[in-house]
């Protein structure tokens, strides 16, 4: 017998999954047009290695990870008897996708071209050591679901949402905001939509977060930012078929060796995924959704794990963004509908002429709301006592983004080459101009944690803990003496984390010293009574 909703279950779809499809769709859309280009462009991969392959395996697993999200939403609303419960947002991490890219796959590829090793020989070395990456990194998700909820007790709400406002602020928001008003006349219009309709409470006859891509489309064709191009056209048609995933554990195992190899990046973006599945959890809570953090960050690593052993080299992630789908009224259906839409472009190769006729113009506005309405709730959903500790957490993200722009505008103007590498004479050029450089670099490496962590120790001082933030500096050290903060090495066109015993010995002494400022004051409050 089915079971007849009512107004306090949630139902699997509502009209608000239409806007939340678009959103979350467009994100995952744009990580898969990443991995589609970088590894065809970058890595000279076949389009046989990408659609057959890769894609594949990509498909399998954000149809499992949506799925699940979806049910367990579901489950948890039925019986919080909460109807307006909204599933957790899931997808390709995008950190990641770059890291294992440019850290992992790139220096194999290249190391067995330099032996010898034909273009196809190379790619297929590559592409292996992406899988055993991806698989290292599910590991480390899947261990770590155990300790999730211990980290959320320790944790205060400040340090772990304004370190998401931090990546909200720089890598969504600002860079969608400098596409808009690239091209103003196809951007400024839908992003007005977006704002009347999910801040003005302005109803149109279609959800607004659909008006706002038909509007984008119809702008970018009709003033000609997109334009009729039959060589292009072809090109989108040829990848299109039908491709099943293959079962890929003898090339993990063939490559096996590459965890050992590049473990300073694997364990860095494994932590990376499971703090930030972590944070994306509280925020969520902060929106209202209390989901039980270990079976949620179990199920991120499976769904990393399953995507390794068939066939893609990209770790999933609990999305960034929660309070951004609820707040536009998406429910349960969005996400099922998403592991539906992504599966079906990745198994049949279509992502190519959807990308062709749907530029990203069309929905960078609901990306760029998304991530206003994050570092809104870094604000509001935390006391307002506590805002000074927001700020500061902030503050590590904004410094890696405007290390990335810097890095971009170094490479833009030729350097980063064999023949005109980076080094570390630019700091002193930089410093020329009053801009220490170095600085950024070091708040770069590990941002995700020195946010957390400057803002928790903020957060105590205000509460007058002084102990507990004392703890917290502590820990600083131990991260910063191993290298997982701050710490940094000099590539050809990159600075980036450098592991090892005594890498960070400078910001490790920095905060041990701030850890004995801290017990004293603390010892003298004591002392006063």
């Amino acid at each position: 017998m089915m079971e007849t909703p009512t107004s306090q279950t949630p139902r699997w779809f509502v009209q608000g999954d239409i806007d939340g499809l678009f959103g979350l769709a467009l994100d995952n859309f744009i990580q898969i047009l990443l991995i589609v280009g970088l590894c065809q462009g970058v890595l000279g991969f076949s389009a046989s290695l990408v659609y057959g392959r890769i894609l594949p395996g990509v498909a399998f697993s954000l149809i499992v990870g949506n799925f699940y999200y979806g049910w367990l939403a579901y489950q948890q609303g039925k019986r919080e008897q909460q109807a307006e419960i909204t599933a957790l947002p899931y997808g390709i991490n995008t950190v990641s996708l770059f890291a294992f890219i440019f850290l992992v796959m790139m220096p194999v590829r290249l190391a067995a071209l330099a032996q010898g090793a034909s273009t196809e020989q190379a790619a297929e070395l590559a592409w292996q050591a992406g899988l055993v990456a991806c698989l290292g990194s599910g590991l480390i998700e899947f261990a770590g679901a155990w300790v999730g909820n211990a980290l959320r007790r320790l944790a205060p709400r400040a340090a772990l949402l304004s370190t998401l406002g931090g990546i909200a602020i720089t890598f969504i928001a600002i860079g969608f905001l400098f596409r808009t008003f690239a091209s103003p006349v196809v951007g400024l219009v839908p992003l007005g939509v977006i704002l009347v309709t999910y801040f003005g409470r302005v109803k149109f006859a279609i959800p607004g977060g659909l008006l706002a891509v038909l509007l984008g489309i119809a702008l970018a064709w009709g003033t000609g930012l997109v334009s009729w191009d039959s060589a292009k056209f072809s090109a989108a048609l040829q990848p299109i078929g039908v491709y099943l995933p293959g079962f890929w554990l003898g090339e993990l195992w063939q490559s096996r060796s590459v965890l050992v190899d590049y473990f300073s990046i694997i364990l860095p973006m494994g932590l990376f995924n499971l703090v930030g599945s972590l944070q994306n959890l509280e925020s969520a809570e902060a929106a209202g959704d209390a989901y039980p953090a270990t079976p949620c960050l179990a199920a991120n690593g499976i769904g990393t794990l399953i995507g390794a052993m068939f066939g893609s080299c990209f770790p999933t992630t609990i999305y960034i963004g929660h309070p951004g789908w609820k707040e536009m009224g998406a429910r349960v259906g969005y996400s099922i509908l998403n592991g539906l839409l992504m599966g079906l472009l990745c198994l049949t190769g279509t992502v190519a002429i959807l990308a062709y006729f749907v530029p990203i113009e069309a929905g960078m506005a609901i990306v760029l709301w998304i991530g206003v309405v994050i570092v809104a709730q870094s604000f509001t959903a935390t006391p307002a006592h506590h805002a000074p500790a927001v700020v500061v957490g902030l503050l590590p993200g904004i410094a890696g983004w405007g290390a990335l722009m810097a890095k971009n505008a170094l490479r833009a103007a030729g350097m980063g080459t064999p023949e005109n590498p980076f080094t570390p004479e630019l700091i002193q050029q930089f410093k020329l101009s009053d801009t220490y450089i170095d600085g950024a670099f070091a708040l770069e490496q590990g941002f995700i944690f020195s946010a957390m962590i400057l803002a928790a120790i903020t957060v105590y001082i205000i509460e007058r803990d002084f102990r507990q933030a004392a703890y917290w500096s502590i820990g600083a050290a131990a991260l910063s003496w191993v290298g997982l903060m701050h710490s940094y090495r000099w590539t050809i066109a990159d600075t980036v984390v450098n592991l090892g015993f005594g890498a960070g010995t400078a910001w490790a002494v920095g905060y041990g010293l701030l850890a004995i400022l801290l017990f004293y004051v603390d010892w003298q409050a004591q002392k006063r009574g």
